[in-house]
């Protein structure tokens, strides 16, 4: 008898139990999804003549959001504050071209890549430097905590010569390759064309294709959120089969074709 009162006490107080939210049930019933979002890096994200976000990840934000059932919130940062916003819960998710890492990922959960770049070596005009080489041994920069900072970095140490400088935003890096204060930066391909194409940076080209492995980026949100990150894995695979991830670079890109985000015989 004592055994099947305990049995039941203990049934009971399971069904008690309250069960335990996640961030998935979170954000679907705030109503709302905090979309960290680095807003001076065109075509991905910057601002428009009224001062509103927009670009390729404020559109895939208002995509996942409406995907969840709720309003976007497009929060500005820096490349350098993407994670750190997240961690200190001041947004949901990074839509932020953030590069799947395994460092990372020790800290994060990170998708499956919604977005591959290329990249290109542009540089400023005064230099004289015509391709991948001629940056050997010169001042070279890029936005701090970027592939493209990571790389060049490494570039510097097996050099044995020259210097690698750190930005704290992709504007910062354009403007002193249009100053003359760097003779070289690696940006990706998309961003580099977009930003030679605005006129803002006089005096800066694009010379070369840098010889890197595609930059692949994921969505970003903490690492035990299981059920958020099995939702937008799910949702960046609807993305590219229903055609939108094409429709959007499309529309923001326009040049080329978008990656192939496919693996034939493992997924998508």
């Amino acid at each position: 008898m004592k055994s099947s009162i305990l049995a039941a006490g203990l049934v009971a107080a399971t069904c008690a139990t309250p069960a335990m939210a996640d961030k998935l049930d979170d954000i679907i019933s705030a109503g709302v999804l905090r979309c960290a979002v680095v807003l001076d890096f065109p075509p991905m994200g910057s601002r428009d003549a009224d001062n509103n976000p927009i670009g390729f990840d404020v559109d895939y934000c208002n995509d996942l959001a409406a995907a969840l059932g709720v309003t976007a919130e497009v929060v500005e940062t820096t490349f350098p504050e993407r994670i750190p916003s997240l961690m200190s819960g001041s947004v949901d998710v990074v839509v932020g071209s953030t590069s799947d890492t395994l460092e990372r990922a020790k800290t994060v959960g990170m998708t499956m890549p919604y977005y591959a770049f290329e990249n290109a070596v542009v540089v400023s005009e005064k230099s004289g430097i015509t391709d991948e080489a001629g940056m050997q041994g010169k001042t070279v920069g890029a936005t701090a905590g970027t592939y493209e900072a990571i790389w060049l970095e490494e570039k510097v140490k097996e050099w044995g010569a020259g210097e690698f400088r750190p930005y704290q935003n992709q504007a910062d890096v354009f403007l002193a390759l249009s100053q003359g204060q760097l003779d070289a930066t690696v940006s990706t391909m998309e961003v580099a064309q977009a930003n030679v194409k605005t006129g803002n940076f006089p005096g800066i080209s694009i010379v070369a294709k840098a010889d890197m492995v595609p930059d692949y980026v994921a969505l970003v949100t903490l690492r035990e959120e299981y059920g958020l990150l099995n939702f937008m894995n799910l949702f960046i695979n609807q993305q590219v089969r229903t055609g939108r991830y094409a429709e959007l670079y499309t529309k923001w890109v326009g040049e080329g074709e978008p990656a192939n985000l496919t693996i034939p015989g493992v997924y998508r």
